[in-house]
């Protein structure tokens, strides 16, 4: 799919209402693919793991107990082997937590954690690239930022980098399935991933966090670095699953200029409500 909207950018010309409708279409297929590969590995895992893969804690693919600073050390130790690997170099990590439920103890919560490893995998990755890149000359690497932190509500991680951060103007465009802001990746070279380029890191990541109500924004100071922020719901009542609801009416907003209204969020006007019912 990421190559295919390559070869597009490459013949076609890209304008804003196109690649809003782009955008629109992407980020409804890659949500309700998100959702179908859940149902089908919690089916796999539970019913049919005749091999045993499953942690044994697991329940599918969900743990209820899942240890957030352990999935952000192993994000952060294979996005160093990947930047080792195209750099010969890396930041450090400097991680704190703070647990504001129960100070003091490990911070875990309902998740899934290959969801949240993806999430944190992309943005080290960036935040590893945009570093060295911009501090290239320097004798050290300044290290990468990590909070952590459990509320009664939220949980949030924020990865901060001084990575020389992007404009303002910028910050959105980094969410677009159409902008990548590394060079365009080598397709013909199968032995090595590509670290960047298809532009596909932060939109994909986005969905993940929202899937279960949560979201993920980035913060930059242009010429400084680029604060990434996850927001993830902290009581498992309130991580339910956001689906785009399908329905015929669904083609009017490809050309709408605002965000679409018809994900699984509750409309405070009636009418909205009764035609969404009746157009699905």
């Amino acid at each position: 799919m990421a190559q295919g909207v390559i070869e597009y950018k490459d013949t076609f010309k890209v304008d804003p209402v196109t690649n809003q409708n782009i955008q629109y279409f992407l980020d409804r297929f890659y949500m309700s693919r998100i959702s179908t590969r859940m149902l089908m590995n919690q089916h796999t895992l539970l019913f049919d793991d005749k091999s045993g893969s499953g942690h044994p804690r697991h329940i599918g693919s969900i743990d209820p107990c899942c240890d957030v600073v352990e999935v952000v050390n192993d994000a952060y130790e294979s996005s160093k082997l990947l930047c080792d690997q195209y750099y010969l170099t890396s930041p450090e990590l400097n991680l704190t937590q703070v647990n504001g439920k129960a100070p003091g103890q490990p911070i875990n919560i309902v998740y899934v954690p290959s969801h949240l490893f993806h999430m944190l995998f992309e943005l080290f990755k960036n935040s590893m690239r945009a570093t060295v890149e911009f501090q290239e000359n320097r004798p050290t690497l300044s290290p990468i930022e990590v909070t952590v932190v459990l509320g009664n509500e939220d949980l949030a991680i924020k990865i901060s980098d001084r990575g020389g951060g992007v404009p303002v103007r910028k910050i959105e465009r980094l969410f677009s399935y159409m902008y990548s802001t590394a060079p365009r990746p080598d397709m013909d070279d199968a032995r090595n991933t590509p670290f960047a380029g298809f532009g596909y890191g932060l939109p994909i990541s986005r969905l993940y966090a929202r899937y279960f109500q949560g979201d993920l924004n980035l913060y930059s100071i242009c010429g400084y670095g680029t604060d990434a922020i996850i927001y993830l719901k902290a009581l498992s009542t309130d991580s339910i699953e956001k689906l785009p609801v399908f329905n015929k009416s669904a083609s009017k907003h490809y050309q709408a200029t605002s965000e679409a209204d018809d994900w699984c969020v509750p409309s405070k006007d009636p009418k909205n409500v009764s035609k969404q019912s009746a157009a699905f």
